[in-house]
């Protein structure tokens, strides 16, 4: 039990603290422009991640299966990556600032959404280590119809960015090689 409540209570901290990460970005960016999709499904993401938690924290197995595990930790070096490789850019609302430059670099050689990559695979993993898979398959099925709603119309607001469709328009979303 105590290693599902760490768990759960660091990844609650580590979306805190991109919560309060993203809202300083966003208030020093000037201008941004964020899709209706965006601004809908956003207080969904929220809750489901808080949900996704929440319900592992109070749910979950005292005996983690250690694979499922490992991914969750396993994904966390991509996930700095790519809030270190946007830097002032990264934020959580899809908020696309008007002065923006394309990356290129970092994980955004590879794919067009790597943050995203990082978030299906922490709400199946969380549950899943904890040993929830019906929590693990309808956080993955949620996140799946929102993302469906907000990933083609952030791409649009980022396809009017200098050099986007050039550098993006042939790379995967997620997952490199894939497709």
């Amino acid at each position: 039990m105590l290693i599902r409540l760490l768990v759960c209570a660091a990844m609650g901290a580590a979306r805190l603290l991109e919560l309060a990460y993203s809202r300083r970005n966003i208030a020093s960016a000037g201008p941004t422009t964020e899709g209706r999709w965006s601004r809908r499904t956003y207080p969904l993401m929220v809750a489901l991640h808080t949900a996704t938690i929440l319900l592992t924290a109070v749910r979950g197995s005292s005996r983690p299966s250690w694979p499922f595990l490992v991914e969750l930790f396993a994904v966390q070096p991509l996930r700095i990556w790519v809030i270190r490789t946007l830097g002032p850019r990264w934020n959580t609302r899809a908020a696309v600032p008007g002065s923006m430059s394309v990356e290129t670099g970092g994980p955004y050689r590879f794919v067009r959404h790597p943050n995203y990559t990082v978030v299906a695979v922490e709400l199946a993993a969380l549950p899943l280590a904890f040993r929830l898979p019906g929590l693990a398959l309808v956080a993955s099925l949620a996140n799946a119809a929102l993302l469906s709603l907000r990933i083609p119309e952030e791409e649009r607001l980022l396809e009017r960015l200098p050099g986007y469709v050039d550098h993006f328009g042939h790379r995967p979303r997620f997952i490199p090689g894939l497709f």
